[in-house]
């Protein structure tokens, strides 16, 4: 099936499009792009320099997807933004490509929702089957995990972790990384809990669950160093594949601090 394309859109000379693609009305596509097939561009979309957009994407009115990254560092280099499969993209919805100081790419999964005004920065890596509510804002280099879930307003620093399955409440700020299944609220963000809603929307078992609060509980109890309980809970939850994903995150080696509740 052949692309359809408004007569006011404007692709051109060398932009790549797939089978079935869409472009709507004062679309304008540069000559980088990579439409994969069936994405529709609703109207008045922009995409810049080389973005890939993934089979099923859709885009909606004032999108600007792949113009330069808003970092003063940032000369021109020859960087890319990879969008996956899948996502809706809404309004004014704002991402941008790598940077030659960082990644060199942004790279957007599949199947994410991303609403209006929302922001992937440069050098970002988001996961599948993320929410990012309205103005839900990355800085650059942050890393997102599946299923994570931003509320409307919520801003992560740059250089942030933000592990799987995590929640971001809405008009928070994001200093500090935020563990997997952690959810997260306030200005600056602080961890309130397990993200055990979406943990049981997704099917987790009961059990999983049930350790995943004891092993929490443990991890940010008065008693003893951080390091301390890291290495207890390590020890005692070593056959919990969760337990031992939030422990991996924690050891990693990362910019920022990890969120921590309040005293």
């Amino acid at each position: 099936m052949s692309a359809k394309i408004h007569p006011t859109a404007i692709v051109e000379d060398g932009a790549e499009i797939g089978e079935g693609v869409e472009i709507g009305p004062f679309c304008l596509v540069g000559p980088k792009a990579k439409l994969r097939d069936r994405v529709r561009l609703i109207s008045q979309v922009t995409i810049a320099g080389d973005v890939e957009v993934g089979e099923d994407t859709m885009v909606y009115p004032f999108a600007v997807l792949g113009h330069p990254p808003q970092d003063f560092k940032y000369k021109g280099e020859d960087t890319r933004l990879i969008i996956g499969k899948r996502n809706v993209i809404r309004e004014h919805a704002t991402m941008h490509p790598g940077t030659g100081f960082g990644r060199g790419e942004t790279r957007v999964g599949d199947d994410g929702f991303f609403m209006v005004g929302a922001h992937v920065a440069h050098d970002c890596i988001v996961g599948d089957r993320v929410v990012f509510a309205n103005n839900a804002t990355l800085g650059g280099s942050t890393v997102v995990g599946d299923h994570v879930i931003m509320g409307g307003l919520a801003a992560a620093h740059q250089y942030s972790r933000i592990g799987r399955h995590a929640f971001v409440g809405g008009l928070s700020a994001v200093v500090g990384d935020v563990i997997p299944y952690g959810s997260v609220f306030g200005v600056h963000a602080h961890l309130s809990g397990l993200n055990v809603i979406g943990l049981k929307r997704r099917g987790f078992a009961r059990d999983t669950i049930r350790e995943l609060r004891a092993a929490y509980r443990l991890l940010f109890a008065a008693e003893g160093t951080f390091q301390e309980r890291v290495d207890d809970v390590a020890r005692l939850f070593s056959n919990n594949a969760p337990v031992m994903e939030i422990i991996d995150f924690i050891r990693a080696d990362a910019s920022r601090p990890i969120c921590l509740p309040n005293d």
